[in-house]
């Protein structure tokens, strides 16, 4: 099979699914049956009465007649008689009617020796061979009864065939009584997957867990001679797009063994004891294909914490599916090759049960990247792309801090549509930027339209958030502020160049939350007014300052003790601390804000030219960029290294030593004899 025969790597069973000959079966049922009903001979046959035929037959129009069961007559016309005007008009609703030899008209008759008294008393003085061809018979018309009983055969076929495909379980025509089976996708030899470490980028040490896994089914006895024993799963735990997914296809495409993919919600059923059956189903295919590698995607799904939420005395078919899979995990043996593969942005919802070693001997965590690790899915996402010179992966990783691997590749691929749309040759530094406003802010809202009174308030806010990062030590570096409108309620936004780091101390984050409030207190300060536009600032700062006082222990009057719940247990019946502490929380909260807020507006006031000059250039030009501040308001007082030039430094710095490494490298020359010193 050639490559471009399976383009889609994850198609299951060689690209093709199995032709369901059950369906085709009945569809052919259902069509003979309305067939035959429909070109029945029965379906062309008129009613007529009695004299009707009388007259018929002494106009000598009447071939033949067949006494049916001795209470119907059938009768069918003389061939001249069928072509005549007459009776082709009355057949006009009949197409086929010039082909049907008859019967064309049937009567009820009260018995077969009157009705042949009558005939003969009919054609009484006409010769032997003009009379009426009298016959008699005794037949089971089927097609009478399929007509008659079809619509109810229709509707069971019609019933059978909708169950079979309801069940959704695997096997031959997906029958109810296949329902138990494991829905799993297999890819093996015949549908290898295409997808191989090299499509993976930014996740080194993710890659290096499981590539021991990899080596180990390819080459076993390494390990084995030496007494080892490969872990029996690994449980891939990141946040959504980081790539955890993709790590498990990549591990399909390298492994070269059986590779069973499902989802957590494919256990989950309707029916009592289906998950748990399906379960066991799919360790008995992963048993006769071993070794080989199961794979469950959003294991969240089953694998949740038992007892949280249930009902006394419930049964709760989530946990019964969760102890199979439990039993199942432990029960085979390590040296039988199946390893257990699944992913979860949900660590904290799970089973401890199902993360003990035994069962998911590792965790891997794979975060969201840093700089490098962007910059690596940037060159992969961007090998496909038409790039103009001015495109640098490694601005790109630096101007997008906390960007997955999927919103990474969404950049990339808005960018080039961005180019497109513009009739480009090529996706150029403007476009990504574009792309990533699209990303961040929301799409662009050109036809909105903002009163000059809104547009003002919206042009001192950002200002004010400008102004305010641009003069505190540890706020992040301003990349951008713009009042065009976008997404749903952003009527304008800052967008800021956050450092790589991983420890806030409390100055820094005094700082965030001063920066925050920058929108409110310039608004305050040049209207004396507040209007919404604060309400996503008000949220971050709230929550900061909750974490500063109730998480952190940064606050001296509540001291070093931290209420938050690693494993997200839920608080609102029971809380961890008395109604006094909770007040002394409140009180300490609001007056971290308000020192934050008073800190923010003196700033403002102090630096309110700067604040007049911003504000007015944005109602004139509607985005600022870092230059335009320095040109505006001068340099900035704590001017430090961006994280893009920090990077970029030390690639130069590391390419320099490389270079005088080599010139210092002495060249090889033949060994000389030295005399030592006795």
């Amino acid at each position: 099979m050639s490559e471009n025969n399976n383009k889609n790597p994850m198609m299951p069973r060689g690209g093709s699914r199995k032709p369901n000959f059950q369906g085709w079966i009945v569809a052919l049922l259902i069509a003979a049956i309305l067939g035959i009903t429909f070109f029945n001979k029965s379906s062309a046959v008129r009613e007529i009465s009695q004299k009707r035929f009388e007259r018929m037959v002494k106009d000598k129009e009447v071939a033949d007649v067949i006494v049916v069961n001795d209470r119907i007559a059938e009768v069918s016309l003389t061939q001249q008689a069928a072509q005549s005007p007459k009776y082709r008009n009355m057949f006009a609703d009949k197409p086929y009617f010039g082909t049907n030899h008859g019967p064309h008209f049937q009567f009820q008759i009260a018995s077969a020796e009157s009705f042949k008294k009558d005939l003969d008393q009919l054609q009484q003085g006409v010769a032997d061979n003009e009379k009426v061809d009298l016959k008699f018979e005794s037949r089971n018309d089927i097609g009478s009864m399929i007509s008659t009983w079809g619509f109810l055969i229709v509707m069971i076929l019609a019933m059978y065939f909708l169950l079979g495909r309801m069940s959704g379980a695997g096997g031959p025509g997906g029958q109810i009584f296949n329902i138990g089976k494991s829905k799993a996708a297999l890819f093996d030899a015949e549908n290898k997957v295409r997808i191989t470490f090299n499509d993976v980028a930014g996740l080194d040490e993710a890659k290096e867990e499981i590539k021991e896994i990899v080596d180990y089914l390819k080459n076993p006895t390494k390990f084995t001679k030496l007494g080892a024993k490969i872990p029996k799963g690994a449980l891939l735990i990141g946040p959504p797009g980081t790539g955890k997914t993709l790590l498990a296809k990549a591990v399909a495409g390298e492994a070269g063994v059986p590779f069973f993919s499902l989802s957590g919600s494919d256990f989950v059923e309707m029916f009592v004891g289906v998950g748990a059956a399906r379960v066991r189903d799919l360790f008995k295919q992963a048993k006769e294909k071993a070794p080989c590698i199961i794979f469950i995607d959003e294991i969240d799904a089953v694998g949740r914490s038992r007892g949280r939420g249930a009902m006394p005395g419930a049964n709760d078919e989530r946990e019964n599916t969760l102890n199979s899979l439990l039993v199942e995990m432990d029960g085979f043996a390590t040296d039988s090759g199946i390893i257990i593969l699944a992913a979860t942005n949900r660590p904290d919802v799970l089973d401890s049960a199902l993360q003990r070693p035994g069962r998911f001997d590792r965790q891997i965590s794979i975060d969201k990247p840093d700089i490098i690790g962007r910059e690596a899915i940037f060159r992969v996402h961007l090998k496909p792309i038409t790039l103009a010179a001015d495109v640098d992966p490694k601005e790109l990783a630096a101007q997008t801090p906390g960007f997955a691997g999927a919103e990474i590749a969404n950049v990339c691929n808005e960018a080039a549509l961005i180019a497109a749309r513009s009739d480009k040759e090529s996706v150029g530094m403007d476009d990504f930027q574009d792309a990533m406003d699209r990303v961040i802010g929301g799409l662009e809202k050109k036809n909105k339209i903002i009163s000059p009174e809104e547009k003002e308030i919206v042009a001192y806010h950002e200002a004010g958030h400008a102004v305010t990062g641009w003069f505190l030590e540890f706020a992040d570096p301003l990349v951008k502020v713009t009042i065009v409108p976008r997404g749903v309620a952003a009527l304008g936004y800052a967008q800021y160049l956050p450092r790589e780091q991983y420890l806030y101390r409390t100055e820094q984050l005094m700082d965030e939350m001063c920066m925050a409030l920058g929108g409110r207190a310039a608004e305050d300060l040049i209207f004396g007014k507040v209007s919404t536009g604060a309400l996503s600032d008000l949220e971050r700062i709230t929550k900061l300052a909750y974490s500063m006082v109730t998480m952190y222990g940064m606050n001296d009057k509540i001291g070093n003790v931290s209420f938050y719940d690693s494993k997200q247990s839920d608080y609102a019946f029971n809380k961890p601390y008395s109604e006094e502490t909770a007040k002394h929380i409140d009180e300490e909260v609001r007056k971290i804000v308000d020192i934050a807020y008073t800190r923010t507006k003196d700033m403002l006031t102090d630096k309110r030219e700067a604040l007049e000059i911003i504000a007015k250039e944005l109602l004139s030009k509607e985005i600022l960029y870092q230059n335009d501040l320095v040109r505006l308001i001068g340099k900035r007082p704590f001017e430090r290294e961006t994280v893009y030039q920090a990077y970029k430094n030390r690639g130069v710095a590391e390419e320099v030593k490389e270079e005088i490494g080599k010139e210092a490298k002495p060249e090889e020359t033949e060994p000389q004899e030295t005399t030592l010193p006795i």
